[in-house]
This record gives C-alpha cells, sequence and structure tokens, in this order.
C-alpha cells in the first residue's frame, strides 16, 4: 500500500504522520483561503495536499533510513558452534542452542548419525559444545558433532 502510495522506503508512522501534517495545513490554508463558500471541496483539496506533499519529503527522508540487514537464514548456522539443550543427541531427537552473527540466539533441531553418537568419546548430552556441519532441508534440522574431537590436536 505505501509503495502504491509513492510512500515506499519510510515507516508507516512517517508516511502516515506527514499525510495528516500536510493535510491539516492544507485544510488550514483552504479554508482560510476559501472560507464557507466551497467547504466541500476543502476535505479533497486537504486529503490531496497531505498526499502530495507526503510524497515529496518522503522521497529524500528513505534516503537517510537505512536498510535493515536481511534476518539470519538457517544456512547462516552452518560451521556455528552450539550448546546442546537436550538431554542426548541421536538420529531421531536433539536440540541446540546457536547464535546468529547479530548475536541472536535460536534453539534448533538437531541429529547424530549411529554411527557418530556411538563413537568414542562423541555422545552430545545437555551443555556440551557441539559444531554445526550440515543442515537436511528434507528433515529441517541441523547435522552436528562434538566441537572438539579426542585425539585430534587442537589448533590455538
Amino acid at each position: 500500500m505505501q509503495k502504491v502510495l509513492g510512500l515506499g522506503g519510510v515507516p508507516i508512522t512517517v508516511g502516515v504522520s506527514l499525510v495528516v501534517a500536510f493535510g491539516w495545513f492544507g485544510a488550514l490554508v483552504g479554508r482560510a483561503v476559501l472560507g464557507d463558500r466551497a467547504a466541500g471541496v476543502v476535505l479533497p483539496l486537504a486529503l490531496v495536499t497531505g498526499w502530495v506533499g507526503a510524497r515529496v519529503l518522503a522521497w529524500p527522508v528513505r534516503r537517510l533510513i537505512p536498510t535493515p540487514a536481511p534476518p539470519p537464514t538457517r544456512q547462516d548456522f552452518v560451521g556455528r558452534a552450539c550448546v546442546i539443550r537436550t538431554g542426548r543427541v541421536g538420529p531421531d531427537f536433539g536440540q541446540a542452542e546457536v547464535r546468529a552473527a547479530d548475536g541472536s540466539a535460536a534453539l534448533v533441531q538437531v541429529r547424530q548419525s549411529v554411527a557418530e553418537a556411538g563413537g568414542p568419546g562423541s555422545g552430545l548430552t545437555a551443555g556440551v559444545s557441539a559444531l554445526i556441519y550440515d543442515y537436511d532441508a528434507a528433515g529441517e534440522f541441523f547435522r552436528v558433532m562434538p566441537e572438539v574431537v579426542p585425539g585430534l590436536p587442537v589448533i590455538d
């Protein structure tokens, strides 16, 4: 609706405020100039004045307002560390908390294959850090592995 009226790119409250301010001013001037002679013309003229004034002023204002960053997608979580929030993670169950680049947290579904879950030292339980390494779009869950694999050297 805002784009149709030529007020796109500014918050709706700013657009409505501009229309109201210019419309009020148009009604005030119209009533002062025309008086009681054309009372039926003042309201439509004030609405048109409000729309035109808001449209003209919204054009430079929209360049001052920064465009919001796109929200994080599920693919943005791949490669990030997470904290397991359920008692266990298996091929059919598990949840973890992961933080996006903007600092927001999300509770996501995570899974580990039978081979991964059964390996030595690889059981993921509540409070353990894990690494998200893949996203399964069909099942809508992330594949995780222990953040530090036992037996591999840690590079600082």
